[in-house]
């Protein structure tokens, strides 16, 4: 048995036991074999596995396949009933530390997003309806996404490359903890559903389908798919896992793929004029929007230090929910989804800060070219915070 089928089988029993772990496969059928095995099996599994990793030749994949196989190891000893502290299961599964912020940190950048908003009334009011004035219907949302993703998959094409027959289908969807979702089918397909639970605001949109789609997850796994399995034979990346290292690089990606494509100013004059009048906003009321949303960026790590609080200091969930509506100026309701995402995904909310920051420092050494480097190849976490 070959290394990418041990890989495969051993992610398929550790997915038997942990919903949503495989977010994606498109290999030998055969491999997927997901007949139960007790967790003292699993255990023993993937201890054998890391065992046989190390007679990997080539060092990149050795290094990758390793810290897959940790993050893999990291669930059979919960699922064996281990008791793993909240910030060693971090570490374990992402390869990343969980960072949080200090409460003086947060009060004060959430004193300057309140000084950036417009209008009277609490930071939440002001922010709720001025998030009303630029929120697309939702019979809008995919009218107005097509133009976007044409000219966002137009600039991919000319900057990263697109393997050809590459594709993707787009869907609205309800009743779920995220706001975007791309799902790898295999064959440099995808679908992306759109989460329509609350308004999809405009000013939000082209990141949304840069993140899930050009040049974010659909475009990676496109081009890992065409240059790993396709041009090196290593079948391990025919398989997506959610709950592992692979995803903070995968986030690390996405959450930079607008800025890859797209400079700042050039988004801004783009959502106030093509966009805007398409979708029969106030260019006004846009930038007052992307004004707030620059000025949130300085409160940070709002999600990792929620989870620290549930997971790590045993807090009740009406605590992390008044801190969520607190510090992100939102509705209960909103705080609630919110929370529904950190109990359904528990650490995999530092995928996307740990994730764009090394993504971030490793594209600001190696400029755009790096960034496409980061859609072929395979790296770690740890890898990428070396170099």
């Amino acid at each position: 048995m070959n290394i990418a089928e041990r890989y495969i089988r051993l992610a398929h029993g550790i997915d038997a036991h942990v919903p949503h772990f495989i977010d994606g496969y498109s290999g030998p059928q055969e491999w997927a074999d997901k007949t139960p095995r007790s967790p003292a099996e699993l255990l023993k599994e993937a201890q054998a596995f890391l065992q046989a990793v190390e007679d990997v030749p080539d060092a990149g994949r050795r290094e990758w396949l390793g810290t897959q196989g940790r993050a893999m190891h990291t669930h059979a000893r919960v699922v064996a009933g281990q008791q793993v502290p909240f910030a060693e299961e971090v570490r374990g599964l992402y390869d990343i530390d969980p960072l949080t912020a200090p409460l003086d940190e947060l009060d004060s950048a959430l004193k300057a997003f309140e000084e950036a908003l417009p209008g009277t009334g609490s930071v939440t009011e002001r922010l709720e309806r001025l998030r009303d004035r630029v929120a697309l219907k939702n019979d809008d949302v995919l009218r107005v996404a097509n133009p976007i993703l044409h000219e966002l998959r137009r600039r991919t094409l000319d900057l990263y490359g697109l393997p050809e027959g590459e594709d993707f289908t787009i869907h609205l969807v309800t009743d779920k903890p995220w706001s975007g979702y791309n799902w790898p089918l295999g064959n440099l397909q995808s679908r992306i559903d759109i989460n329509t639970d609350f308004p999809v605001p405009l000013p939000g949109l082209p990141n949304l389908l840069a993140h899930e789609g050009y040049p974010g997850h659909h475009t990676e796994n496109a081009h890992k798919e065409t240059e790993l399995v396709r041009g090196r034979g290593w079948q391990e990346h025919q398989l997506q896992l959610l709950y592992s290292p692979q995803s903070v690089i995968a986030e690390g990606i996405a959450t930079n793929a607008l800025d890859m494509v797209m400079p700042e100013k050039e988004v801004q004059a783009w959502l106030t004029g093509e966009l805007a009048q398409l979708s029969g906003l106030d260019p006004q009321d846009i930038l007052a929007f992307q004004h707030a949303v620059k000025a949130r960026e300085d409160i940070k790590h709002i999600s990792g230090t929620a989870a620290v609080m549930l997971y790590q200091d045993a807090q009740s969930e009406d605590e992390v929910v008044n801190f969520l509506k607190h510090y992100n100026a939102v509705t209960e309701e909103r705080a609630r989804h919110s929370l529904s995402f950190i109990r359904h995904h528990r650490g995999y909310v530092y995928t996307y800060t740990v994730g764009h920051a090394l993504v971030k420092k490793y594209v600001e050494q190696h400029g755009k070219a790096g960034f496409g480097e980061l859609l072929k190849q395979p790296v770690t976490p740890s890898g990428l915070s070396r170099q």
